[in-house]
């Protein structure tokens, strides 16, 4: 499982709303205590934002594809 999380760092992630590309993750959030997937962070200017888990409708080999209704300014 390591090796997947490991996969995911790096990749550009779109928003379909909008085709805006948003960045490249940096880190994947796990909530250790319940054991699940949180969301991906991802720099954005001096700051990091996250991306809920929820909201991922497509990983791909290069990308990740995700839905958001409002994005970091």
């Amino acid at each position: 499982m390591e090796s997947a999380f490991q996969n995911l760092k790096n990749k550009e992630v779109i928003n379909s709303a909008n085709g805006h590309r948003l960045g490249f993750v940096s880190e994947v959030i796990v909530d250790a205590a319940d054991a699940r997937l949180v969301g991906l962070r991802l720099p954005f200017c001096s700051q990091t934002f996250v991306i809920p888990w929820a909201c991922i409708e497509h990983i791909g080999k290069d990308l990740i594809v995700v839905t958001l209704k409002t994005e970091p300014h």
